[in-house]
């Protein structure tokens, strides 16, 4: 499970150095993909294979599925961490999330996030209050 917040910085090959407690999930390979909100969802290759699985069933008929499938799989990238835990993010998944520099990755349990630093503390600032202030049932069976 991906958990916490955490701030790597992106090296000027692209690269970012992995958090330390994501390490045993992602060792042997990550997909990197195109999330929603323009960040980057991180997948342990098992994870992707489960998420791939449930995008297999989803009816061809509905022309939503066709295209949420065709953004997600198409920005896919398979990557191997280096020996220093460091992943190349490709160039048009760094341009698709407008990653600089300042990097924010959080844990969002089944996946992790890359965020432009920027970006994530502009959603953070936005989404807070009314995450603070739901009162109704957003998640069936959580509260």
């Amino acid at each position: 499970m991906f958990l916490g917040t955490y701030a790597p910085k992106l090296d000027d090959k692209g690269r970012l150095i992995l958090p330390a407690k994501f390490w045993d999930e992602l060792a042997s390979g990550v997909v990197i993909t195109r999330g929603q909100e323009h960040c980057l969802y991180v997948y342990s290759a098992r994870e992707f294979e489960n998420v791939h699985e449930k995008i297999r069933q989803a009816p061809v008929s509905s022309k939503q599925a066709r295209d949420y499938t065709r953004m997600f799989l198409s920005g896919a990238s398979q990557e191997q961490p280096d020996k220093q835990r460091r992943v190349t993010i490709p160039v048009g998944l760094r341009e698709y999330a407008s990653l600089d520099r300042d990097l924010t990755v959080i844990g969002a349990g089944s996946h992790a996030e890359i965020w432009d630093t920027e970006s994530w503390n502009t959603y953070y600032n936005e989404t807070e209050s009314s995450y603070a202030n739901t009162a109704e049932e957003v998640i069936p069976g959580l509260f």
